[in-house]
């Protein structure tokens, strides 16, 4: 059984760090694609960033560029999202998702196979 799981959300300040895990089972990050999404209250679930293993590439919002890493670790099966310089504006639902690869739609929410349950991110000012 295919199964994404997050993990590492929380309450911070603005200014700091969070570090947001997905652990993958059922299947490895190295023969999939990770994207990360975030859901604000009441808005849209938006891309935010895209590892594909196989090759090495990523992707980034321009939103989160500078500010957010993205990185796998394929023996322990998991993608992390490394978010520094928080902003209040990040504050949102954060999922990981599954997909072949991705490539130039990694962004879009309906391209993706598998989805975690996900983790809430808060950021005060």
């Amino acid at each position: 059984e295919v199964q994404l799981v997050e993990s590492g959300g929380g309450l911070v300040q603005a200014g700091g760090s969070l570090r947001l895990y997905c652990a993958a089972s059922g299947f490895t990050v190295d023969d999939y694609a990770i994207g990360w999404f975030r859901q604000p209250p009441e808005n849209d679930r938006e891309g935010v960033s895209c590892i594909s293993s196989s090759d090495g590439s990523t992707y980034y919002a321009d939103s989160v560029k500078g500010r957010f890493t993205i990185s796998s670790d394929n023996a322990k099966n998991t993608v992390y999202l490394q978010m520094n310089s928080l902003k209040p504006e990040d504050t949102a639902v954060y999922y990981c998702a599954a997909r072949p690869g991705c490539g130039s739609s990694w962004s879009r929410p309906t391209q993706y196979d598998y989805w975690g349950q996900g983790t809430q991110v808060t950021v005060s000012s």
